[in-house]
């Protein structure tokens, strides 16, 4: 059973640092939005391997609205710009956190928060939420479906609860209500090929209002720790956008989509705190998200360390082996 680690109530730690929770800067006006990891299903494809099921992790991390909401309100400061997104996504099912719509309301606050949007699964969300989430502010769901059979649909989920009626019935919700809906299918070849076009003309007839576009088709990829799908081998990109041009070309939608189709623009990012390859002197103060794994705490970042063995000290030293978009990953120096 996974260790659940409460932010900052158990532990005190940066929530910038760690890809599974707290918030990451990747250089734009959209910043992530981190406050849970974990997830209720075990969707064949999961890049992170995360679930019930879940083979590799060994901890959870939630995090206190009221801390992170301090975070993302520096961070948006630092950013310098008047139209901020906040992305509620996660390493899993964001809509898990027990004070979910808490967050929501509390990020439409903030002055130069103009978008929020959140990224789902849809099987927590309740029909009868959706008007008091669009009153409190939230802009757009992305929601995560990836076949209306429900066969498929539930082989897809890993999990045979999962009800794709119910999911069909959220998305027609949210397509009646000023929240804006994106459909957000993993294109798996093989698997679903015959699913998307249905799912393409299931957009289309829930006629939604919504000023960004109405799918948003992800492909397949093998990821070093995730699931792999098994006899399935991911699509080239040339491959996959080839056929998002022929299917663009029979139903008269954009499926091709780039960062100002969601007015995404670069900005200020934050400056990195540690250089690759640097050796650093590191306070251990958490379990990590996966076996022998562990969190330091260094100069307000959060960082992974990889390579911990059972029984480790305090205080270690690790040669930081990856810092993209402020996100650390250490390696022990024995």
């Amino acid at each position: 059973m996974k260790k659940l680690i409460r932010i900052p109530e158990d532990v005190e730690l940066p929530l910038i640092g760690c890809i599974a929770f707290g918030l990451i800067d990747r250089g734009t006006n959209l910043i992530q939005v981190r406050p849970i990891s974990g997830c209720n299903l075990n969707c064949i494809y999961c890049s992170v391997d995360e679930g019930p099921n879940s083979k590799t992790r060994i901890s959870s991390f939630i995090v206190n609205p009221d801390y992170l909401i301090e975070w993302f309100k520096a961070l948006a400061a630092f950013k310098q710009n008047e139209n901020i997104e906040a992305h509620i996504d996660g390493a899993g099912e964001p809509t898990l956190h027990p004070k979910f719509k808490e967050i929501v309301a509390k990020l439409a606050e903030i002055k130069n928060v103009k978008v929020i949007s959140l990224q789902t699964n849809g099987t927590l969300l309740k029909e009868k939420w959706i008007d008091e989430l669009a009153e409190i502010g939230l802009s757009r769901i992305n929601l995560s479906i990836n076949a209306l059979n429900e066969e498929n649909a539930k082989k897809i989920s890993g999990a045979e609860n999962y009800n794709i009626k119910n999911i069909i019935k959220l998305a027609e919700a949210i397509a009646q209500s000023s929240i804006s809906l994106l459909l957000a299918p993993v294109w798996i070849p093989t698997l679903n090929d015959e699913e998307i076009p249905k799912l393409i003309e299931f957009a289309l007839k829930l006629k939604p209002k919504s000023k960004w576009p109405l799918m948003g088709i992800q492909k397949y990829e093998v990821h070093p720790h995730g699931r792999k799908v098994p006899g399935v081998k991911p699509l080239t990109w040339k491959k996959f956008y080839e056929k998002l041009y022929e299917w663009e070309k029979k139903f008269n939608l954009k499926l091709k989509l780039k960062p100002s189709d969601f007015e995404i623009i670069k900005t200020k990012m934050l400056p990195l705190k540690f250089r690759k390859n640097e050796v650093v002197n590191l306070k251990i103060v958490s379990n990590g998200w996966m076996k022998n794994q562990a969190i330091g705490v260094k100069d307000g970042r959060a960082i992974t360390v990889i390579g911990v063995p059972e029984s480790f000290r305090e205080k270690v030293k690790v040669k930081i082996i990856h810092n993209k978009h402020n996100i650390y990953i250490g390696k022990i120096i024995p």
